[in-house]
């Protein structure tokens, strides 16, 4: 089984950047898809970005296209989310997971992945 963990959030203002990172461990991850998804006070967890197993492609949630990007390093069993042009809006809690099957490109739905972190703030102040 793996385990995940999430940093890099923080306190920012509209407009500013962040770094986060997803650190694995117990396995490898570079047969899986990863992804990160966000989840707002009192809202349902949402999809944010995918990158596929072999990190060739990537896919984003249309609210984050432009500013967010995925990418991984397996060497590292890491995968990062690069947080730019930051709004209120996506003030989170941003956790990373593991897809459930091996070899995809990773879904869009929660339900598809099988390993989850425990999920880092990112707060954005207007």
């Amino acid at each position: 089984q793996v385990q995940l963990v999430e940093s890099g959030g923080g306190l920012v203002q509209a407009g500013g950047s962040l770094r986060l990172s997803c650190a694995a461990s117990g396995r490898a991850i570079s047969g899986y898809a990863m992804a990160w998804f966000r989840q707002a006070p009192g809202k349902s967890r949402e999809f944010v970005a995918a990158i596929k197993w072999t990190g060739e492609s990537t896919s984003y949630a249309d609210s984050v296209r432009g500013r967010f990007t995925i990418s991984r390093d397996n060497a590292k069993n890491t995968v990062y989310l690069e947080l730019n042009s930051l709004k209120p809006e996506d003030t989170a809690v941003y956790y990373c997971a593991v897809e459930g099957v091996p070899f995809g490109r990773g879904s869009v739905s929660d339900r598809n992945y099988a390993y989850w972190g425990q999920g880092t703030q990112v707060t954005v102040s207007s």
